[in-house]
């Protein structure tokens, strides 16, 4: 995943995406459109999808369904509204605006590229925090070396997470990421491999037990849902240099669309056969559901691997901001040393997978995805938009915040019953 000098402001996983050309609009070397859909699958789809059937125990499994399509449409919605603000401004723009940064930079100066930095270095370093508790928990969960403890700096999934600090110190140190950059595909793969083996086990579960299951749950449970929700379809940093390196760029929503509907529809059948196949049971990784077997094991080591050497690439874009903005855009091994004993402080202090990207998806995700998207998009069109347009878009940041701040507070709730449990 090489990065390019204006990373820091639009995202990590686009520039790695290895069926996207890294060539300038200019040269002819564009995306077609079965490119573009891959690029937007590789973009968007992560670790979030296997914590969806334990969201779907919580939500029920038909108001997860509706919860995650709905936040498929918006997040599409929110791209289309970059998109638009992005084509307005070209013209009166010499330089090209490739990025998120780059647009808030346009609309409202340096509080706006501020402003989408600061959200992108949230988000990416929160995802690698996810990371550490998702490799942590299951390392624990295969391999029971360590005596349970209270105390959560000494409790098993802690002392794994010390254990792969030394290793990534190392590789986060590394100033280039381009010999990482085939990890990408890499990635993809075992997730793909993985959502296979354990839609596999479901069904096979399922046909075995039949456990009760509900179509609704607690209405509670619908800000949590929103949360992961919205952290599982994170991608909008990715959508402007997609559509920049588009070859037909007048198809490129339909592309956009047709893929995100793929995801969402992905997305719920993975949900929903996970929660039916083991009910009240599901835990917050789906994967530590699978059996003892070595076929559960290598997936779930699989996973661990990639996210591991995924976690670099994710931070790239936090040394990027930090650097530029302490260091004078010099690269600084310290600092990036204390960013990361930082990212793993904080996965030991979180219990539930799950849990954490409901937190994440209700404050940092929804304000990137959501509530920036809408107000760029009222600052460049509100003068030409009718009532209908501006309220679409006052709605949606009224939405975006409200969501934030419930879905946060209530994320937090969970966090600390589960901690205390």
């Amino acid at each position: 995943m090489g990065l390019g000098s204006d990373a820091s402001s639009s995202s990590s996983r686009l520039d790695s995406a290895p069926l996207l050309p890294h060539h300038s609009a200019e040269g002819g070397h564009l995306s077609s459109q079965p490119k573009t859909f891959a690029n937007v699958f590789i973009a968007v789809v992560g670790a979030g999808v296997l914590g969806l059937p334990y969201t779907f125990s919580r939500t029920g499994w038909a108001a997860g369904s509706i919860l995650l399509l709905s936040v498929a449409l918006l997040t599409f919605y929110c791209m289309m509204l970059l998109v638009a603000c992005r084509r307005r401004l070209a013209d009166d723009h010499p330089k090209m605006l490739s990025s998120f940064g780059d647009l808030g930079d346009a609309v409202f100066g340096a509080p706006g590229r501020l402003a989408v930095d600061t959200m992108l270095v949230l988000s990416q370093a929160s995802f690698c925090v996810g990371y550490l508790i998702f490799i942590s928990n299951t390392m624990a969960h295969l391999y029971p070396v360590f005596a349970p403890s209270s105390n959560v700096f000494l409790s098993p999934k802690a002392l794994f997470i010390y254990a792969m600090l030394p290793f990534q110190l190392g590789l986060n140190s590394i100033k280039t990421l381009t010999l990482l950059a085939p990890l990408s595909i890499f990635a993809d793969v075992v997730d793909l491999g993985a959502m296979g083996v354990v839609v596999g086990q479901d069904v096979s579960t399922w046909l075995a037990t039949h456990p009760p299951v509900a179509a609704f749950g607690a209405p509670a449970a619908l800000l949590y849902g929103a949360g992961v929700s919205v952290y599982a379809f994170e991608g909008v940093c990715m959508v402007l240099p997609l559509e920049a390196e588009a070859a037909d760029k007048k198809r490129f929503g339909a592309t956009l669309g047709l893929s995100m509907a793929f995801i969402a529809v992905m997305y719920g059948l993975f949900g929903v056969m996970g929660y039916v196949a083991f009910g009240d049971a599901t835990r917050d990784i789906i994967t530590t559901n699978l059996g003892s077997g070595w076929l559960s094991a290598a997936v779930q080591l699989g996973l661990c691997i990639n996210l591991f050497f995924t976690m670099p690439v994710m931070m790239n874009p936090v040394y990027e901001v930090a650097e530029r903005l302490f260091h004078g855009k010099r690269y600084c091994w310290w600092m990036r040393w204390v960013l990361v004993v930082a990212v793993g402080l904080a996965a030991m202090l979180v219990p539930n997978f799950t849990d954490f990207l409901s937190l994440v998806g209700s404050s940092v995700c929804v304000l990137l995805g959501f509530v920036l998207p809408a107000t760029f998009h009222i600052k460049v069109f509100g003068a030409e938009m009718g009532w209908v347009g501006v309220l679409s878009d006052v709605l949606l940041v009224v939405l975006g915040l409200v969501l934030a701040v419930f879905g946060t507070y209530s994320s937090l709730v969970q966090i600390f019953h589960s901690s205390s449990a």
